[in-house]
């Protein structure tokens, strides 16, 4: 019997320092924890060090190269969604230092299942390899669902309960779909597998088609893509609010790295079925949850779908394909990551164990009405953020959709960009509505802590920079994007 040979100079470390210092950071947390329980200080200063060390050692990391046996990738895409999931990661930690007790931050356990979870996806970003993204998938989704139900309330639990449902059949449709691709193509990895598709033909074709729309709805999943939305709203109220803001960009950019690994190569090879799919499920998805978005009693809601809308204008630089339309994804999705986890950090800053407003929401329109007359600093920051994500000039997002839009009308889809441009409008209606509410209306509530109820120092400063980087982004935007093009023009995206 031959003895294999293992060269360890395959496994190439460097590039798996990103990971490993996340999941050794989640275990010297639970090593911890059995010495001597720690404070939620420590707990979280420590996490928010993982999470900057980690960067580090993304930011030193070469680009273009190849590790633990080929399945890691280090290209510009993996280190653009690598560090955008870092860089919010650090942001949310300091959401924990709460002024009151919540009983997920008192658990040293809380800590590690979200390093965990962000070495989850942090793997699914940097591999080509459906089995191994398929794995970081659900390592991260089962720490999601966990750390939703340790919210602790009977929303909580129920939102945990129906996020695992629905994700557990999106597993499927991955696992089933990733299986029909490997019939397919005869490969597992997805650079090989196009190279597979060049000279397939016809051959196959019915099963490659039912591969890539169930893998398109499992991606579609994360990225709470209709149909697949439903579970959105409900997760999003049952999560505390700055966990309900993660999920509005993290795992949507996992799913967007993923989208864009698995598809752009057959849009470019001109599929007109595969361009027909993500066509109709883009202007579904920011249409269909702009108008639902329309109709919400709760801020939280509305915010939940909105982020679907956002979604539906990702799907479209999946469609283009261009450089200059992955670009703007990323630009797009930095700059939605400040403003909407800024806004989602102003709803948890006024958040009460007992609903006073409303017998349901937490956060209704009707507790911000005349927030100017009792906390004016509060109100102008929301409606900064507000202003930040209807795309209005000079905010941040706007940029986003300015130069998104650019990219979809320079590949000729001009009826797209239309569309694009008629959902912004519809999109800064329910925007301007809280802000209405906050400056137009008369003050239900008459006590200025009830809108700063969990403020402490390290929530001012996340919403300083958020505040700071949704007015001034205009700064920052060409370094971003001619950052992120050299970075994508290196690994052929």
């Amino acid at each position: 019997m031959t003895p294999i040979s293992i060269n360890f100079a395959d496994l190439n470390l460097p590039t798996l320092y990103p990971v490993f210092i996340t999941t050794i950071g989640a275990l010297l947390l639970l090593v911890i924890d059995l010495i001597k329980t720690p404070s939620k200080t420590f707990n979280t200063m420590f996490s928010i060090a993982v999470v900057l060390l980690s960067l580090l050692a993304l930011l030193n990391t070469g680009v273009n190269q190849v590790g633990f046996f080929g399945l890691i990738t280090i290209d510009g895409v993996s280190i653009i969604g690598q560090g955008i999931i870092l860089v919010a990661s650090a942001l949310f930690l300091p959401l924990s230092l709460t002024s009151q007790r919540f009983h997920e931050f008192e658990y040293t356990e809380f800590f590690a299942l979200f390093l965990f979870l962000v070495s989850g996806f942090q793997v699914m970003v940097s591999t080509d390899n459906i089995i191994l993204m398929f794995i970081a998938l659900e390592a991260s989704s089962l720490a999601l669902y966990t750390i939703i139900a340790m919210h602790n309330r009977d929303r909580s639990i129920e939102a945990a309960i129906k996020y695992f449902t629905m994700g557990s059949l999106a597993a499927g449709f991955f696992a089933f779909g990733g299986a029909l691709f490997y019939l397919a193509t005869g490969s597992v990895e997805l650079e090989k597998s196009f190279f597979a598709l060049q000279s397939l033909g016809t051959h196959n074709f019915e099963i490659l088609l039912v591969s890539l729309a169930l893998l398109m709805g499992a991606v579609g999943f994360k990225l709470s893509m209709v149909p697949f939305h439903t579970w959105t709203p409900d997760v999003y109220e049952g999560a505390s609010a700055p966990l309900a803001g993660y999920m509005s960009i993290v795992p949507k950019i996992a799913a967007f790295v993923i989208a864009m690994r698995m598809f752009e190569f057959l849009v470019a090879s001109d599929l007109e079925w595969i361009k027909t799919m993500l066509w109709i499920a883009a202007v579904a998805t920011m249409t269909i949850g702009n108008i639902l978005a329309l109709v919400q009693e709760s801020v939280k809601r509305m915010l939940a779908f909105s982020s679907i809308s956002h979604a539906g204008f990702g799907l479209v630089a999946i469609l283009v394909g261009t450089n200059d339309a992955n670009t703007s994804l990323f630009l797009y999705w930095t700059l939605f990551m400040f403003a909407n986890l800024g806004a989602f950090t102003m709803l948890w800053i006024s958040r009460h164990k007992s609903k006073i407003f409303h017998n349901r929401f937490d956060h209704p329109y009707t507790k911000f009405s005349g927030m100017i007359h009792i906390a004016p600093i509060p109100a102008v920051i929301m409606a900064i953020f507000m202003l930040s994500l209807a795309g209005v000039p000079p905010f941040a997002l706007f940029w986003g959709k300015f130069y998104l839009i650019s990219a979809t009308m320079a590949a000729g889809y001009i009826g797209l960009a239309v569309i694009m441009v008629l959902n912004s409008a519809i999109a800064v209606y329910y925007y301007i509505k809280l802000i209405v509410y906050m400056f137009l209306r008369e003050p239900s509530y008459a006590n200025r802590t009830i809108y700063m109820h969990n403020a402490t120092l390290p929530f001012k400063f996340i919403l300083a920079i958020a505040a700071f980087l949704s007015v001034f982004s205009i700064f920052i935007v060409n370094d971003l994007l001619t950052g992120f093009s050299a970075l994508l023009k290196t690994s052929g995206f």
